[in-house]
């Protein structure tokens, strides 16, 4: 996926423009709000002029300044202090899942579309986003920074990811505790199958951070829509499974709603915020219940 020019990334850049990430607590810690800090940085209250600065936007740089000074100056302003996120993105074979009747649009393709869009709004917002990819190989890890540039590291971090295989194991794990800050904000991207994927979650909730979960399903595991004879096969043990769809379906949806609630509950329980996405629900959509400032106390 090139995510610069993919316009699924476009598409959604746009339907999340006017979407503003909350943290649960203030920078300061005193409480639920939105940035309130105060830093330098780029807002609404000029502060001072500093030099041009490698990596600086143009449009923040003051051109009447420029015109009487030869010189290039950024208007620096007091601003709410910055978010960070980090996108933390599944990268195990199942999420190469995809639904029949869509073939081309598998829920790694979904969770990549995410983390791109995202990058690209942090960046906009003036705040940091950092990328950790989780896979049995090892971590991958674009550490967390700011800007345009920031925002393409990720876009070609992305770009050369492909899932398979499974999770990391729990000493993999290890380097996310030292880039992580204690008021940062972590998202996982992930179809939530693995408990060590979740247990993460809930040890980073539990330890500060303000942690949020992004599911991602297909629409075959929501409905179970098989008829007949089928053949099912779980991509990460190789376990393959006969049986009549119809005859199986009633049980399969009891036990699916109930381990989905189970989910809900346990990361609820653990502080973290929680959204579900279907492969055939629009992305921001499910965005905006996981950032819905209304679901700041758990799980929705």
């Amino acid at each position: 996926m090139d995510a610069s020019a993919d316009p699924r990334v476009a598409e959604l850049v746009a339907r999340l423009r006017d979407l503003r990430l909350t943290p649960r607590r203030e920078a300061g810690g005193l409480g639920v709000g939105q940035h309130a800090s105060r830093s330098r940085g780029a807002g609404l209250e000029f502060s001072q002029y500093r030099a041009y600065e490698q990596g600086d936007e143009p449009r923040r740089i003051d051109w009447r300044l420029y015109a009487r000074s030869d010189r290039f100056f950024v208007r620096e302003s007091e601003r709410e202090s910055p978010l960070t996120l980090w996108l933390l993105l599944d990268a195990s074979a199942s999420m190469a899942q995809a639904d029949d009747a869509r073939p081309d649009w598998r829920r790694f393709d979904a969770a990549r579309t995410i983390a791109a869009a995202l990058a690209d709004h942090v960046q906009r917002q003036g705040d940091r986003v950092g990328l950790a990819v989780l896979h049995d190989a090892g971590l991958r890890l674009v550490a967390a920074g700011q800007g345009p540039r920031q925002r393409d590291r990720i876009r070609l971090a992305l770009r050369a990811l492909q899932a398979g295989g499974g999770v990391p194991a729990e000493r993999q794990l290890l380097p996310l505790w030292e880039r992580i800050g204690p008021r940062d904000m972590v998202l996982l991207l992930s179809d939530c199958f693995d408990p060590q994927l979740v247990a993460l979650v809930e040890r980073l909730a539990r330890a500060g951070r303000d942690a949020l979960v992004l599911q991602l399903l297909t629409v075959a595991e929501r409905d179970f829509p098989f008829d007949g004879g089928h053949e099912f096969h779980d991509p990460e043990s190789g376990q393959r499974l006969l049986g009549d769809g119809a005859t199986l379906r009633d049980d399969y949806l009891r036990r699916f709603g109930d381990a989905q609630q189970a989910l809900r509950s346990r990361l609820a329980g653990a502080g973290a915020r929680y959204a579900c996405c279907c492969l055939d629900e629009p992305l921001d959509r499910a965005l905006r219940r996981l950032f819905d400032p209304r679901a700041l106390a758990g799980g929705r």
